[in-house]
This record gives structure tokens, sequence and C-alpha cells, in this order.
């Protein structure tokens, strides 16, 4: 198992997050209150990048739905940044990559003409 870490970094679309370790029943709680800290203003993209996400099971799936909930409901948008081969698996199979937009890396996603759902 591997600690979970989240460091908080603005970009000119709005608030990322880099993601590393493990996402899971244990660790979800502290995405959660990363959220808790954001303020994303209205029209700005909120970046979750996983390149460095070990591991996510399904509690990690609901933390990342939470944020983009979160996105939402402050009239901002939210996109996954560098999400791993077995992640992006899992995604598609609920379905959800249909829910979340998803970016090949953090920089593409964090440009300024990126669009988000």
């Amino acid at each position: 198992m591997s600690p979970l870490t989240i460091t908080a970094r603005d970009a000119a679309t709005g608030p990322v997050l880099e993601i590393t370790g493990d996402l899971d029943y244990t660790t979800a709680p502290e995405l959660r209150q990363a959220l808790d800290r954001l303020t994303l203003v209205a029209g700005q993209l909120l970046v979750l990048d996983l390149a460095g996400l070990e591991f996510c099971d399904s509690s990690g799936i609901t933390a990342l739905l939470v944020a983009r909930n979160l996105a939402t409901e402050q009239s901002g948008g939210m996109a996954l940044a560098a999400v791993p081969d077995n992640t992006a698996r899992i995604l598609h199979i609920a379905g959800l990559d249909r829910v979340f937009t998803l970016h090949p890396d953090t920089p593409t996603a964090t440009k300024p003409s990126s669009t988000a759902r």
C-alpha cells in the first residue's frame, strides 16, 4: 500500500490536484478533505492529475465523482488528467469515461481552450 499524497497548485484554468499513491477506502476521505479546502470560481476547471495514482478502488472512484459534483455545484468544470491504464479501464467498464472529461496529461487539460463537461 502506497500512502496518498495530494498536492494542490494553480493553473491558468483553475486548481490542479496532483494525486499520488493509493486512492482507496482508507484514503478517499483525504481527497474529500482536500476538496473541501478548495475554492473554485465559476467557470474554472478543476483538474485531478492522476499520473502518480497507483491504485484506485470503488471508494476512490466515488471520491472522483464527489470532486466532479463539487465542481458542478460551484459552476465549474472538472477533468481527469494522465489516468493510469488500470483506472481508465475501470472508468470505461462503469461507463464513467463518458461522465468525466479525460486528458492524456495535465498540460493538455489546463490549456485555456480545453472544454470541460
